[in-house]
């Protein structure tokens, strides 16, 4: 496994994100602890040693399992990441309490990495309120040994992340933001980079693949990337596009099988990035992709945590682009035709609690009325 330095320590290039873990019989919130120990195995025994958790991931659960399946191994043998969840007021208020519960979930006397998680317009007033003095008590933390390095993660706009890091001084060490090859013009993630490099402040990435859909490119735009390159898988095209971003030092991917661990380390022993051939391939395929104008949904499930009926969103969002970018007319009829009631587009009431938590801004409401409007016209 490749490694990068930080701050005079090495550090895997690539990291298992735990926010996407095997799961039983479809539950998000139930994680399948035997196949994600087997996951965790063999990760480290290919050098992938950082780990990524967060407060809401798996329904709150990936800390807790996490830790406990790490448990088994020597402390310093891995480095352990999660989350201050300050979308949460309560947990704001309530700050000491909910980072000493993540301690306690994860079993640990203290993270290597810690990150205020998705910094953005719709919480920064939050982070910086200095009723709540986070930013203080987490540098406090620190001084004590139970924070290594701290850092944040973000969905928000360059003047958010200029604003954020204006206001916390020289406290942040790191900043992980949504890259890949599509992201670098649809959520400017180029214009992050080049703001995060002129700080100084290394790169963390997440979403390289884009919650699975840059492995779901149709025939025309794998027939690009074949000309450039047919030896290439599909992350393997993703990964080595990221790994060429100046600035990047570790790379998240939430990797669900022994193989896909397997594969990944593998692209991640090396220094190898994309020829000028291939980015030029590259850029061809996102050219394509941006033309199809996708609802731009990674499959984060944040969007679940709150939903009232309990609606299954990132599949009908994937529907919903399925339908009407994918040229499958007929797809959505059939496959709704298997759902509830209760769990259709049509039980949305319009709460909007989903949109709160999408760190895309997607508008969902409006996007699930719009498939309801086409299942009744259907």
């Amino acid at each position: 496994m490749k490694q990068n330095i930080f701050q005079n320590e090495r550090v895997p290039a690539l990291g298992m994100g735990c926010m996407r873990l095997p799961v039983v019989e479809g539950d998000n919130s139930v994680i399948d602890e035997a196949a994600t120990e087997r996951l965790i195995a063999r990760a480290m025994e290919q050098g992938i040693t950082y780990f990524d958790t967060a407060w809401g991931y798996h329904g709150g659960n990936s800390e807790r399992v996490m830790g406990r399946l790490l448990k088994a191994y020597p402390r310093e043998s891995f480095l352990l990441a999660t989350k201050f969840p300050g979308y949460s007021r309560e947990a704001l208020s309530k700050k000491e309490e909910t980072f000493q519960t993540q301690l306690d979930k994860c079993q640990t006397e203290y993270f290597d990495f810690y990150l205020l998680h998705n910094v953005s317009e719709t919480n920064v007033d939050q982070y910086l309120d200095e009723q709540y003095g986070l930013v203080p008590y987490l540098l406090e933390e620190k001084r004590r040994g139970r924070i290594r390095h701290l850092g944040f993660s973000s969905h928000g706009t360059i003047a958010t992340l200029e604003r954020f890091l204006r206001e916390t001084g020289e406290a942040m060490e790191f900043c992980q933001i949504q890259l890949n090859f599509l992201d670098w013009e649809l959520q400017n993630a180029a214009g992050k980079v080049a703001f995060l490099n002129r700080k100084g402040l290394p790169v963390w990435v997440m979403e390289p693949l884009r919650g699975g859909r840059l492995l779901k490119l149709d025939e025309q735009q794998q027939t690009i990337l074949k000309a450039a390159n047919e030896h290439h898988s599909l992350p393997e095209w993703a990964f080595r596009y990221v790994k060429g971003v100046e600035g990047v030092t570790v790379t998240l991917s939430g990797m669900g099988t022994e193989q896909e661990i397997l594969e990944n380390s593998r692209i991640f022993s090396d220094e190898a990035t994309l020829t000028e051939t291939e980015q030029t391939a590259v850029e061809a395929v996102t050219r394509s992709l941006l033309q199809a104008d996708l609802v731009p949904c990674t499959a984060c499930c944040y969007c679940l945590e709150n939903c009232p009926k309990g609606l299954q969103i990132p599949w009908l969002l994937e529907l919903y682009n399925e339908q009407k970018y994918g040229k499958r007319e007929q797809y959505a009829p059939y496959a709704m035709a298997a759902v509830a009631e209760e769990k259709k587009p049509t039980a949305c009431i319009g709460c909007r609690a989903c949109e709160r938590d999408c760190p895309q801004g997607i508008p969902i409401a409006a996007i699930l009325h719009e498939i309801a409007q086409g299942l009744k016209n259907a």
